[in-house]
């Protein structure tokens, strides 16, 4: 299996016809997404890739019978208004990919999708890649690379990837099917202060997930995603094993690292507070991102020798 996206998932394009919906729609298909239908107002009646173009979401639900996931690629300025029109006519996943997002905007998403029970990841976020079956946004780049960077499921040796960065979720990926390890699904859940699916949501659905035998983080600080994860693990919610890097090591009060939601204030979100809660809940945390991939295949000769 695979969480969040597979082949059988119908996903549309909002902002089909803009630069980055024309090309990021023809590398999804290429790598096996099922893409049906897109909108972009006022240009309904085209054609994208051959994929019919409407002005609005509710004219792609009609025309498909039904959309599962809509993959926003708008101004950031547009995104709420986008999300908000998927949300409320029944798409109940949207990814949200621009970044710069204002964070008003993003609440009001956030609010818009707990009312009509639908999840939305990003804003900021590379994407969603379930390795072999499809992938949402602009992650892995081109298909046939890929294909070649990450590694199907292997039976009893697959992992699945959460990610703060969207740059280390690919490395994640890379690295670990190098060690030899199959992967899931890699997730990028964002990086900004304000998120959709955060890490323990997503580990949630990894832990459901049959296929997955192991989870894998690449945290940072700021922000409390890690220490809750940590609690549902020191809970009994999450029980299969768990390797974490967390970045920001370094970092100070006050500091920004890297993105939007990575910054330290007062004593939360620091990266003593995120590996001690980890390590005592059971994680195995590494200290070097080198290290992730030895750690991962730890985990599973553990899993054989007991």
């Amino acid at each position: 299996m695979a969480i969040i996206i597979d082949e059988t998932k119908k996903v549309m394009i909002q902002g089909i016809t803009g630069r980055e919906g024309r090309a990021r729609t023809r590398l999804m298909r290429e790598f096996g997404t099922n893409v049906v239908g897109g909108c972009t107002p006022g240009k309904g009646g085209q054609e994208v890739e051959g994929i019919a173009v409407h002005d609005k979401v509710s004219e792609v639900i009609e025309a498909t019978g039904g959309v599962d996931v809509s993959v926003v690629f708008v101004p950031a300025r547009l995104v709420k208004s986008a999300a908000v029109e998927a949300i409320e006519a029944g798409v109940k996943l949207v990814m949200l990919v621009p970044d710069r997002v204002p964070l008003w905007d993003a609440m009001a998403i956030a609010e818009c999708a707990a009312e009509h029970g639908a999840e939305f990841i990003g804003p900021n976020t590379l994407g969603v890649i379930s390795p072999g079956r499809a992938v949402l946004g602009m992650i892995g780049g081109r298909a046939e690379s890929a294909r070649q960077w990450f590694n199907e499921p292997i039976k009893g040796r697959t992992v699945g990837v959460i990610s703060r960065s969207g740059g280390m979720s690919s490395s994640c990926g890379y690295y670990l099917s190098r060690a030899g390890l199959g992967i899931s699904t890699i997730c990028h859940v964002g990086g900004d202060s304000v998120l959709g699916l955060t890490f323990p949501e997503v580990a949630l659905k990894f832990q459901d997930d049959p296929e997955t035998d192991a989870i894998v983080l690449f945290g940072e600080i700021g922000g409390s995603m890690e220490e809750r994860l940590a609690d549902l693990m020191a809970s009994g919610k999450i029980t299969k094993p768990v390797v974490a890097y967390i970045g920001g090591k370094a970092a100070k009060e006050g500091t920004r690292f890297s993105h939007a939601g990575a910054i330290i204030e007062g004593d939360r979100g620091t990266h003593a507070g995120k590996v001690k809660a980890l390590t005592a809940a059971g994680a195995v945390v590494v200290d070097g991102f080198g290290d992730l991939p030895d750690a991962a295949l730890s985990v599973f000769a553990t899993k054989t020798s007991s």
